[in-house]
């Protein structure tokens, strides 16, 4: 007696394959991100203490937003660290991964130095940053002494505490995009560079016309996780609650931070929720944008 079923032809098989290859992601995506964004779309309309007790309030969340000034503040200290990290952390990156690019005598100790903060923890980066730049005693205010140079308070002036959180952070990630841009730099065949130096190109013009265009894809991976990290916090937080706790005078205040404060220090979770939404639908805009504007990183032929 023989099975009414159709044994499934080879097509269907590497379908089936191949949907089950990616469940196990689609499954976490829904899981781990999806259900917790609509489960934080949701409490913004409530007004949540933290207790158990929920009251539904409509749009009030959204409205308390627009006369926030702390949340106005900490969305321009999120827009003045992005302007400043991003642009830095990109040039930086891939100014190291093109001097470490050839292979020569002790680059993979070069390249292990410069990636050997990401392997810290950043509490620790933070602890010791913030005894590094202690007010006259640190070791950054006595070398500049030393040199003649006056110290600052650098965590505890306004003026130039994220200053100091810009390039800490900076310092913290270039080794991991310089890993990123080094494996984009090695997947250009040397045929290309070979063909720029016979028409008689130089470093520059090599770069401009063979480097810069071929390393598009890559460039817009760094940028658009580079803009996560910024405005999602994404590390940053962990620096910012270490050395600063957004002060002084909010300077360092982005607005990740608010959330967590407003949710979490405050039990205000409602309200959280909502400028979680609001941050969220913003980045949204900006990685569509980035998006449109760079062609999704495609190559021009």
């Amino acid at each position: 007696m023989t099975s009414g079923r159709r044994p499934l032809s080879q097509r269907g098989r590497e379908t089936l394959a191949g949907y089950l290859f990616v469940a196990p992601s689609v499954i976490g995506m829904f899981v781990f991100l999806v259900l917790p964004m609509i489960a934080s779309l949701t409490i913004s309309f409530f007004r949540v203490s933290g207790f158990g007790d929920y009251e539904f309030i409509g749009l009030d969340n959204y409205r308390t937003l627009l006369s926030d000034p702390v949340f106005a503040s900490s969305l321009k200290t999120t827009g003045l660290f992005t302007l400043a990290f991003v642009p830095t952390l990109f040039t930086v990156s891939l100014c190291l991964a093109l001097l470490v690019k050839k292979q020569r005598r002790g680059i993979g100790l070069l390249r292990s130095l410069f990636f050997a903060p990401n392997v810290v923890s950043l509490v620790v980066v933070g602890l010791v940053w913030q005894f590094l730049l202690t007010d006259h005693v640190g070791a950054v205010n006595r070398s500049l002494e030393r040199m003649g140079l006056s110290g600052e308070s650098w965590l505890g002036n306004p003026r130039y505490a994220l200053f100091a959180v810009v390039v800490i952070s900076v310092w913290f990630f270039m080794g991991y995009y310089m890993i990123i841009f080094l494996n984009g730099l090695q997947d250009i065949p040397s045929a290309y560079y070979e063909a720029a130096r016979l028409d008689g190109a130089g470093r520059w013009r090599s770069f401009w016309n063979v480097t810069w265009p071929l390393l598009r894809p890559t460039s817009l991976f760094v940028l658009v996780m580079t803009t996560l990290t910024a405005i999602g916090a994404a590390g940053i937080f962990d620096l910012i609650y270490v050395m600063t706790k957004g002060g002084p005078d909010y300077s360092t205040q982005v607005v990740m931070f608010y959330i967590y404060q407003r949710a979490f220090q405050l039990n205000d979770f409602g309200y959280a929720a909502a400028m979680a939404a609001v941050v969220s639908f913003a980045l949204m805009i900006i990685m569509f944008v980035m998006l449109r504007i760079t062609k999704g990183g495609k190559v021009d032929a």
